[in-house]
């Protein structure tokens, strides 16, 4: 009986999709398989490593045996445990999955810049991470709507090309879509790079996977992908920052309520009014339906949340949005209000990481504010060169990693004198 209700319901947000869709994909690669192969059930799988709070990272592991312990042991020397951390664990049920038990645990204080090798629960292989800089420059890749298809695969081994500090994902991490098991298969697809650098990462709309009257949204997503929340006194795992190396990240929740009575809303007015842009120059914030899209795709599905959290990002001196959802890249001019405005945010769309359901190639006319478009998989490195310049390019999986298919250098609001102009308290803030 749960079986049909959740084909029935399978059906009718494809039937919903279909309606509200306004143009047409064309035909995806296809989805990964993955074979099925023994590993003890206490063995770690699907490992990831996320920041939390200063000098901290959080290792994420599943085991299925239920009663497997969750510390870390590390240390920067192979198979030299100098430090051990004790971590907690949870687990849930969708309909008639259950899922192995998920660790976390927070290890630290760690050096920066340094390689840590770590193994989780007393089993298996041995893993290891390299901390992200303590000062600029660092390096972001940066891929949405990941999914799990041959373009996934090539996005992966492209950004495995990429000396970057960390990986940035504005939403679309597995496609799960109510299939528990593909929550499981996305762990080990991206293991090899999210073990060894810390994944950030905020939901998308194939993250929500509620059902009504029996599964509220987002369980699954937070229960194994656990970001600093806490750490950045946010009540919700769907809204958070962090800050490394010379940049304040805020990663917003863009299917969660975000309107002036709302906790997101209170809390990133707290957030912006702790900024420090001697400290952290840079100001990079990310969610996952866009708000300047000249795409035929979700045209003007970020309207709302715009039209509340705009004004706030822009007294603040935001210096880049990137977001994800439209499976397509599109780099924009500085721009706030809908119009090019020298002290507004680089908007980046790179909703392109892989996927199955294809790429958007209908666009409208080009507005002004529009630099570069392109309907292509590929990702985007951000390299923060100093307090004042940071280089973006975007790389087309058809090429090799180094070919730029678009880049331009972008010189920070401090750099610009834009923030000293909004004299740091614009009224937004009391």
């Amino acid at each position: 009986m749960e079986g049909k209700v959740i084909l029935m319901l399978l059906l009718f947000v494809s039937i919903i999709s279909t309606f509200r869709a306004d143009y047409v994909r064309p035909q995806p690669r296809e989805t990964l398989h993955f074979p099925w192969s023994f590993k003890s059930s206490s063995q770690p799988l699907q490992v990831h490593v996320s920041l939390a709070g200063d000098e901290h990272m959080r290792v994420t592991w599943i085991t299925n045996d239920h009663s497997a312990p969750s510390y870390v042991e590390y240390g920067t020397s192979p198979g030299e445990y100098t430090s051990v951390s004790q971590g907690e664990s949870t687990s849930y049920s969708y309909m008639l999955y259950k899922s192995g038990k998920i660790h976390h645990t927070v290890i630290g204080p760690l050096k920066a810049g340094t390689v840590y090798y770590y193994r989780c629960g007393g089993e298996g292989s041995e893993f290891q991470l390299k901390t992200p800089p303590s000062q600029l420059p660092i390096t972001f890749s940066v891929a949405g709507d990941l999914g799990q298809s041959g373009w996934t695969k090539s996005t992966l081994e492209h950004i495995d090309l990429c000396k970057y500090d960390v990986h940035l994902l504005p939403g679309d991490l597995s496609y799960a879509d109510y299939l528990q098991h593909r929550w499981d298969t996305f762990g080990e697809l991206v293991e090899p790079l999210a073990s060894a650098r810390p994944w950030m990462v905020t939901e998308g709309n194939h993250e929500k996977e509620d059902i009504f009257l029996f599964k509220a949204p987002f369980d699954s997503y937070n229960a194994r992908w656990k970001m600093p929340f806490e750490e950045s006194g946010s009540s919700s795992n769907l809204y958070y920052s962090f800050e490394v190396a010379g940049t304040h990240v805020i990663m917003l929740g863009s299917y969660t309520d975000y309107d002036e009575s709302s906790y997101q809303y209170a809390w990133l007015k707290a957030d912006l009014a702790k900024v420090d842009r001697e400290r952290t120059p840079w100001l990079v914030v990310l969610f996952h339906v866009p708000w300047y899209n000249s795409n035929k795709a979700h045209q003007g599905e970020g309207a709302g949340m715009m039209a509340v959290i705009e004004p706030l990002l822009y007294a603040a001196g935001a210096d880049i949005v990137i977001a994800g959802h439209v499976h397509a890249y599109e780099r924009s001019k500085r721009v706030n209000a809908g119009k090019s405005d020298p002290c507004g945010a680089v908007h980046i769309t790179i909703g392109d990481g892989g996927n199955r359901e294809g790429l958007a190639h209908k666009y409208n006319s080009q507005p002004e504010w529009s630099i570069f478009r392109e309907a292509s998989f590929g990702h985007g490195e951000l390299n923060i060169v100093n307090s004042t310049h940071a280089f973006w390019s975007w790389h087309r999986n058809d090429d090799d990693e180094p070919v730029k298919s678009d880049q331009a250098w972008i010189t920070s609001l401090v750099g610009s004198g834009c923030v000293a102009e909004k004299n740091h308290q614009p009224k937004n803030f009391r």
